[in-house]
Protein backbone atom coordinates (compact mmCIF):
# COMPACT_ATOMS: atom_id res chain seq x y z
CA UNK A 1 0.00 0.00 0.00
CA UNK A 2 1.29 3.45 -0.91
CA UNK A 3 2.51 5.87 1.73
CA UNK A 4 0.90 9.31 1.49
CA UNK A 5 2.55 12.60 2.46
CA UNK A 6 1.10 16.09 2.28
CA UNK A 7 2.90 19.38 1.63
CA UNK A 8 1.57 22.93 1.61
CA UNK A 9 2.24 24.15 -1.95
CA UNK A 10 0.73 27.64 -1.91
CA UNK A 11 -2.30 29.66 -0.82
CA UNK A 12 -4.98 31.46 -2.79
CA UNK A 13 -5.52 35.21 -2.39
CA UNK A 14 -8.09 34.53 0.35
CA UNK A 15 -5.70 32.21 2.21
CA UNK A 16 -7.15 28.85 1.12
CA UNK A 17 -4.33 26.26 1.30
CA UNK A 18 -3.24 24.46 -1.85
CA UNK A 19 -1.69 21.07 -1.12
CA UNK A 20 0.43 18.55 -2.94
CA UNK A 21 -0.01 14.91 -1.93
CA UNK A 22 2.69 12.40 -2.84
CA UNK A 23 1.70 8.73 -3.04
CA UNK A 24 4.77 6.47 -3.05
CA UNK A 25 4.91 2.69 -3.31
CA UNK A 26 7.61 0.30 -2.07
CA UNK A 27 9.54 0.49 -5.36
CA UNK A 28 9.82 4.30 -5.10
CA UNK A 29 7.46 5.02 -7.98
CA UNK A 30 5.05 7.82 -7.12
CA UNK A 31 2.05 9.91 -8.10
CA UNK A 32 1.63 13.52 -7.01
CA UNK A 33 -1.87 15.01 -6.86
CA UNK A 34 -3.23 18.38 -5.76
CA UNK A 35 -6.49 19.86 -4.56
CA UNK A 36 -6.48 22.40 -7.43
CA UNK A 37 -9.03 20.80 -9.71
CA UNK A 38 -8.26 17.38 -8.15
CA UNK A 39 -5.21 17.39 -10.42
CA UNK A 40 -2.54 14.84 -11.24
CA UNK A 41 0.67 16.90 -11.02
CA UNK A 42 3.31 14.18 -11.59
CA UNK A 43 3.57 10.44 -12.18
CA UNK A 44 7.07 9.06 -11.69
CA UNK A 45 7.49 5.56 -13.11
CA UNK A 46 10.48 3.51 -14.34
CA UNK A 47 11.60 3.03 -17.92
CA UNK A 48 12.85 -0.35 -19.16
CA UNK A 49 16.19 0.31 -17.42
CA UNK A 50 14.52 1.07 -14.11
CA UNK A 51 15.12 4.83 -14.29
CA UNK A 52 12.26 6.87 -12.85
CA UNK A 53 10.79 9.68 -14.97
CA UNK A 54 7.80 12.03 -14.80
CA UNK A 55 5.38 11.08 -17.59
CA UNK A 56 2.75 13.85 -17.27
CA UNK A 57 3.04 17.52 -18.10
CA UNK A 58 2.31 20.13 -15.46
CA UNK A 59 3.53 23.39 -13.98
CA UNK A 60 6.09 24.46 -11.43
CA UNK A 61 3.82 26.98 -9.69
CA UNK A 62 0.47 26.11 -8.13
CA UNK A 63 -1.03 29.37 -9.44
CA UNK A 64 -0.36 28.29 -13.03
CA UNK A 65 -3.06 25.61 -12.72
CA UNK A 66 -5.84 28.20 -12.47
CA UNK A 67 -7.53 28.90 -15.83
CA UNK A 68 -4.73 27.33 -17.89
CA UNK A 69 -5.68 26.63 -21.50
CA UNK A 70 -4.62 22.96 -21.54
CA UNK A 71 -6.51 22.04 -18.30
CA UNK A 72 -3.37 20.05 -17.47
CA UNK A 73 -3.92 17.06 -15.19
CA UNK A 74 -7.18 18.35 -13.74
CA UNK A 75 -10.73 17.02 -13.43
CA UNK A 76 -13.10 19.30 -15.37
CA UNK A 77 -16.83 19.49 -14.66
CA UNK A 78 -19.73 19.70 -14.11
CA UNK A 79 -19.74 18.50 -17.71
CA UNK A 80 -16.40 17.58 -19.27
CA UNK A 81 -16.03 18.31 -22.99
CA UNK A 82 -18.49 20.33 -25.08
CA UNK A 83 -22.19 21.17 -24.96
CA UNK A 84 -23.50 22.71 -28.18
CA UNK A 85 -24.35 26.39 -27.93
CA UNK A 86 -24.25 26.16 -24.14
CA UNK A 87 -27.85 24.93 -24.14
CA UNK A 88 -29.44 21.82 -22.72
CA UNK A 89 -32.86 20.72 -21.57
CA UNK A 90 -33.32 18.84 -18.31
CA UNK A 91 -36.76 17.56 -17.24
CA UNK A 92 -38.41 19.81 -19.84
CA UNK A 93 -36.64 23.00 -18.78
CA UNK A 94 -33.95 24.69 -20.89
CA UNK A 95 -30.74 25.85 -19.24
CA UNK A 96 -28.19 28.28 -20.66
CA UNK A 97 -24.53 27.72 -19.83
CA UNK A 98 -21.54 30.06 -20.36
CA UNK A 99 -19.96 29.98 -23.82
CA UNK A 100 -16.18 29.58 -23.53
CA UNK A 101 -15.06 27.60 -26.60
CA UNK A 102 -16.06 29.13 -29.92
CA UNK A 103 -19.88 28.94 -29.91
CA UNK A 104 -19.93 26.16 -27.29
CA UNK A 105 -19.68 25.43 -23.57
CA UNK A 106 -16.51 23.49 -22.64
CA UNK A 107 -15.48 21.65 -19.45
CA UNK A 108 -18.18 23.18 -17.27
CA UNK A 109 -17.38 26.76 -18.24
CA UNK A 110 -14.68 29.26 -17.18
CA UNK A 111 -15.35 28.53 -13.50
CA UNK A 112 -15.54 24.76 -13.92
CA UNK A 113 -14.38 22.23 -11.33
CA UNK A 114 -10.86 22.33 -12.80
CA UNK A 115 -10.42 25.90 -11.54
CA UNK A 116 -11.67 25.26 -8.01
CA UNK A 117 -9.76 24.34 -4.86
CA UNK A 118 -11.33 21.11 -3.61
CA UNK A 119 -11.50 19.88 -0.03
CA UNK A 120 -8.94 17.14 0.52
CA UNK A 121 -7.87 14.46 2.97
CA UNK A 122 -5.48 11.56 3.17
CA UNK A 123 -7.08 8.13 3.05
CA UNK A 124 -5.54 4.70 3.55
CA UNK A 125 -3.18 4.34 0.56
CA UNK A 126 -4.77 7.26 -1.27
CA UNK A 127 -6.21 10.77 -1.33
CA UNK A 128 -9.81 11.93 -1.49
CA UNK A 129 -10.93 15.26 -2.98
CA UNK A 130 -14.42 16.69 -2.51
CA UNK A 131 -16.15 19.58 -4.25
CA UNK A 132 -19.65 20.93 -3.63
CA UNK A 133 -21.06 22.63 -6.72
CA UNK A 134 -23.94 24.94 -5.77
CA UNK A 135 -27.29 24.97 -7.55
CA UNK A 136 -26.98 27.40 -10.46
CA UNK A 137 -23.17 27.36 -10.59
CA UNK A 138 -22.17 27.86 -14.24
CA UNK A 139 -25.87 27.55 -15.07
CA UNK A 140 -26.37 23.94 -13.95
CA UNK A 141 -29.30 22.91 -11.73
CA UNK A 142 -28.96 21.11 -8.41
CA UNK A 143 -26.46 21.10 -5.57
CA UNK A 144 -23.91 18.48 -6.64
CA UNK A 145 -21.44 16.82 -4.27
CA UNK A 146 -18.50 15.25 -6.11
CA UNK A 147 -15.76 13.04 -4.67
CA UNK A 148 -12.63 12.10 -6.64
CA UNK A 149 -10.43 9.48 -5.01
CA UNK A 150 -6.91 8.51 -6.10
CA UNK A 151 -5.20 5.27 -5.08
CA UNK A 152 -1.63 4.28 -6.06
CA UNK A 153 -0.77 0.57 -6.08
CA UNK A 154 2.43 -1.44 -5.65
CA UNK A 155 2.07 -2.32 -9.36
CA UNK A 156 2.18 1.34 -10.48
CA UNK A 157 -1.54 1.65 -11.09
CA UNK A 158 -3.20 4.99 -10.42
CA UNK A 159 -6.90 4.40 -9.84
CA UNK A 160 -9.31 7.34 -10.00
CA UNK A 161 -12.88 6.81 -8.83
CA UNK A 162 -15.60 9.44 -9.10
CA UNK A 163 -18.85 9.55 -7.16
CA UNK A 164 -21.47 12.29 -7.28
CA UNK A 165 -24.86 12.99 -5.71
CA UNK A 166 -27.40 15.72 -6.45
CA UNK A 167 -30.53 17.16 -4.84
CA UNK A 168 -32.13 18.07 -8.20
CA UNK A 169 -32.06 16.44 -11.62
CA UNK A 170 -28.90 17.52 -13.44
CA UNK A 171 -26.23 16.27 -15.88
CA UNK A 172 -22.74 15.06 -14.97
CA UNK A 173 -19.69 14.07 -17.03
CA UNK A 174 -16.34 13.75 -15.25
CA UNK A 175 -12.88 12.84 -16.52
CA UNK A 176 -9.21 13.45 -15.86
CA UNK A 177 -7.32 15.66 -18.32
CA UNK A 178 -3.71 14.52 -17.87
CA UNK A 179 -1.32 14.70 -20.81
CA UNK A 180 1.16 11.84 -21.17
CA UNK A 181 4.64 11.70 -22.65
CA UNK A 182 6.22 8.34 -21.81
CA UNK A 183 9.63 9.69 -22.89
CA UNK A 184 9.30 12.55 -20.35
CA UNK A 185 10.47 15.13 -22.92
CA UNK A 186 10.29 16.09 -26.58
CA UNK A 187 7.34 15.55 -28.92
CA UNK A 188 4.59 13.16 -27.87
CA UNK A 189 3.75 12.16 -31.44
CA UNK A 190 6.28 9.32 -31.59
CA UNK A 191 4.25 7.35 -29.03
CA UNK A 192 2.36 4.28 -30.23
CA UNK A 193 -1.38 4.28 -29.49
CA UNK A 194 -3.87 1.42 -29.59
CA UNK A 195 -7.59 2.04 -29.00
CA UNK A 196 -10.22 -0.53 -28.15
CA UNK A 197 -12.63 1.20 -30.51
CA UNK A 198 -14.25 0.34 -33.83
CA UNK A 199 -16.22 3.59 -34.06
CA UNK A 200 -15.57 7.27 -33.47
CA UNK A 201 -17.80 10.34 -33.22
CA UNK A 202 -17.63 12.63 -36.29
CA UNK A 203 -18.21 16.29 -35.45
CA UNK A 204 -18.95 19.63 -37.03
CA UNK A 205 -16.17 22.22 -37.35
CA UNK A 206 -16.71 23.32 -33.72
CA UNK A 207 -16.16 19.72 -32.46
CA UNK A 208 -19.82 19.03 -31.63
CA UNK A 209 -20.77 15.42 -32.55
CA UNK A 210 -23.18 14.95 -35.45
CA UNK A 211 -24.96 12.29 -33.40
CA UNK A 212 -23.94 9.38 -35.63
CA UNK A 213 -21.06 6.98 -34.90
CA UNK A 214 -18.85 6.08 -37.86
CA UNK A 215 -16.55 3.07 -38.32
CA UNK A 216 -12.82 3.81 -38.01
CA UNK A 217 -11.98 1.32 -40.77
CA UNK A 218 -10.18 2.96 -43.68
CA UNK A 219 -9.74 6.30 -41.91
CA UNK A 220 -6.92 8.02 -39.97
CA UNK A 221 -9.08 7.38 -36.88
CA UNK A 222 -8.24 3.66 -36.94
CA UNK A 223 -6.09 2.76 -33.92
CA UNK A 224 -7.27 -0.84 -33.59
CA UNK A 225 -3.68 -1.87 -34.27
CA UNK A 226 -0.78 0.07 -32.73
CA UNK A 227 0.47 3.06 -34.71
CA UNK A 228 2.32 6.24 -33.85
CA UNK A 229 0.26 9.37 -33.28
CA UNK A 230 2.40 11.02 -35.96
CA UNK A 231 1.59 8.54 -38.72
CA UNK A 232 -1.72 9.93 -39.95
CA UNK A 233 -2.01 13.23 -38.07
CA UNK A 234 -1.36 15.36 -41.15
CA UNK A 235 -3.86 13.50 -43.37
CA UNK A 236 -6.55 15.58 -45.08
CA UNK A 237 -9.52 14.40 -43.01
CA UNK A 238 -12.30 16.45 -41.37
CA UNK A 239 -11.64 15.30 -37.78
CA UNK A 240 -7.96 16.20 -38.15
CA UNK A 241 -8.50 19.46 -40.02
CA UNK A 242 -10.95 20.84 -37.44
CA UNK A 243 -8.58 20.59 -34.50
CA UNK A 244 -5.08 20.80 -36.06
CA UNK A 245 -4.58 17.17 -35.05
CA UNK A 246 -6.47 14.58 -33.05
CA UNK A 247 -9.19 15.97 -30.77
CA UNK A 248 -11.99 13.45 -31.05
CA UNK A 249 -13.99 10.92 -29.07
CA UNK A 250 -13.99 7.17 -29.73
CA UNK A 251 -16.65 4.72 -28.50
CA UNK A 252 -15.11 2.06 -26.25
CA UNK A 253 -15.85 -1.38 -27.70
CA UNK A 254 -17.89 -3.64 -25.42
CA UNK A 255 -19.05 -0.82 -23.14
CA UNK A 256 -21.33 -2.01 -20.33
CA UNK A 257 -22.30 0.57 -17.67
CA UNK A 258 -20.30 0.04 -14.47
CA UNK A 259 -17.95 -2.55 -15.97
CA UNK A 260 -14.23 -1.91 -16.40
CA UNK A 261 -13.08 -2.18 -20.00
CA UNK A 262 -9.69 -1.52 -21.54
CA UNK A 263 -9.88 1.69 -23.58
CA UNK A 264 -6.33 2.46 -24.70
CA UNK A 265 -2.69 1.49 -24.62
CA UNK A 266 0.12 4.01 -25.09
CA UNK A 267 3.69 2.78 -25.62
CA UNK A 268 7.06 4.40 -26.06
CA UNK A 269 9.49 2.38 -28.12
CA UNK A 270 12.33 4.54 -26.80
CA UNK A 271 11.70 4.33 -23.04
CA UNK A 272 9.83 1.03 -23.01
CA UNK A 273 7.12 2.51 -20.81
CA UNK A 274 3.56 1.30 -21.39
CA UNK A 275 0.38 3.01 -20.18
CA UNK A 276 -2.80 0.92 -20.18
CA UNK A 277 -6.01 2.87 -19.61
CA UNK A 278 -9.06 1.03 -18.28
CA UNK A 279 -12.43 2.63 -17.56
CA UNK A 280 -16.13 2.18 -16.85
CA UNK A 281 -16.94 5.07 -19.20
CA UNK A 282 -18.31 4.72 -22.77
CA UNK A 283 -15.90 7.04 -24.57
CA UNK A 284 -12.29 8.20 -24.74
CA UNK A 285 -11.32 11.61 -26.07
CA UNK A 286 -7.83 11.62 -27.57
CA UNK A 287 -6.25 15.07 -27.76
CA UNK A 288 -2.72 15.38 -29.12
CA UNK A 289 -1.96 18.67 -27.34
CA UNK A 290 -2.51 20.67 -30.52
CA UNK A 291 -2.51 24.01 -28.69
CA UNK A 292 0.01 23.63 -25.85
CA UNK A 293 2.16 26.51 -27.15
CA UNK A 294 2.00 29.54 -24.88
CA UNK A 295 0.71 27.69 -21.82
CA UNK A 296 2.29 28.34 -18.38
CA UNK A 297 5.92 27.40 -17.75
CA UNK A 298 6.23 23.74 -16.86
CA UNK A 299 7.96 21.84 -14.10
CA UNK A 300 11.71 22.53 -13.86
CA UNK A 301 11.24 25.54 -16.17
CA UNK A 302 10.25 23.51 -19.20
CA UNK A 303 8.50 25.32 -22.06
CA UNK A 304 5.78 23.19 -23.66
CA UNK A 305 5.15 23.11 -27.39
CA UNK A 306 2.24 21.85 -29.48
CA UNK A 307 2.07 18.03 -29.57
CA UNK A 308 4.45 17.54 -26.62
CA UNK A 309 2.02 15.10 -24.94
CA UNK A 310 -1.32 13.37 -25.48
CA UNK A 311 -4.45 13.50 -23.32
CA UNK A 312 -6.48 10.30 -22.99
CA UNK A 313 -9.77 11.42 -21.42
CA UNK A 314 -12.18 8.64 -20.45
CA UNK A 315 -15.66 10.14 -20.32
CA UNK A 316 -19.22 10.14 -21.61
CA UNK A 317 -19.69 11.46 -25.12
CA UNK A 318 -19.55 15.21 -25.84
CA UNK A 319 -22.95 16.93 -26.04
CA UNK A 320 -24.75 13.82 -24.74
CA UNK A 321 -27.57 15.89 -23.13
CA UNK A 322 -28.57 16.94 -26.66
CA UNK A 323 -28.31 13.44 -28.19
CA UNK A 324 -30.93 10.96 -27.00
CA UNK A 325 -29.09 8.07 -28.68
CA UNK A 326 -25.89 8.60 -26.64
CA UNK A 327 -25.40 6.94 -23.22
CA UNK A 328 -27.24 9.09 -20.69
CA UNK A 329 -25.58 11.65 -18.42
CA UNK A 330 -28.62 12.64 -16.35
CA UNK A 331 -28.26 12.24 -12.57
CA UNK A 332 -31.36 12.28 -10.39
CA UNK A 333 -31.75 12.75 -6.64
CA UNK A 334 -31.32 9.48 -4.77
CA UNK A 335 -29.04 8.05 -7.47
CA UNK A 336 -25.23 7.93 -7.34
CA UNK A 337 -22.93 8.73 -10.26
CA UNK A 338 -20.05 6.22 -10.17
CA UNK A 339 -17.23 5.95 -12.71
CA UNK A 340 -13.62 4.76 -12.63
CA UNK A 341 -10.43 5.28 -14.63
CA UNK A 342 -7.23 3.27 -14.10
CA UNK A 343 -3.86 4.39 -15.45
CA UNK A 344 -1.60 1.33 -15.24
CA UNK A 345 2.13 1.65 -16.01
CA UNK A 346 4.49 -1.12 -17.03
CA UNK A 347 7.49 -1.67 -19.33
CA UNK A 348 8.05 -3.64 -22.51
Amino acid sequence: MATVSRKLWSRTADGTPIYKYTLTNASGASAVVSNIGAAIVSINVPDRNGKLGDVVIGYGKAESYFADGPCAGKCPGRYANRIAGGRLTIAGKEYKLPINNGPNHLHGGPEGFQNKVWESRKRKGGVEFKYVSADGEMGYPGNLVVVARYDWSEDNELRLTFTARTDATTVVNLTNHSYFNLNCKGSGLGQWLTLNAEEYLPTDATLIPTGVLEPVHGTPMDFRKPKTLARDIKKDFPALNYGKGYDACWAVKGYIPGQLQEAAELWSKRSGRVLTVTTTQPGIQVYTGNYLEGCPVGKRGRIYHDYDAVALECQHFPDSPNNKDFPGTVLKPGKVFREAIIFAFSVR
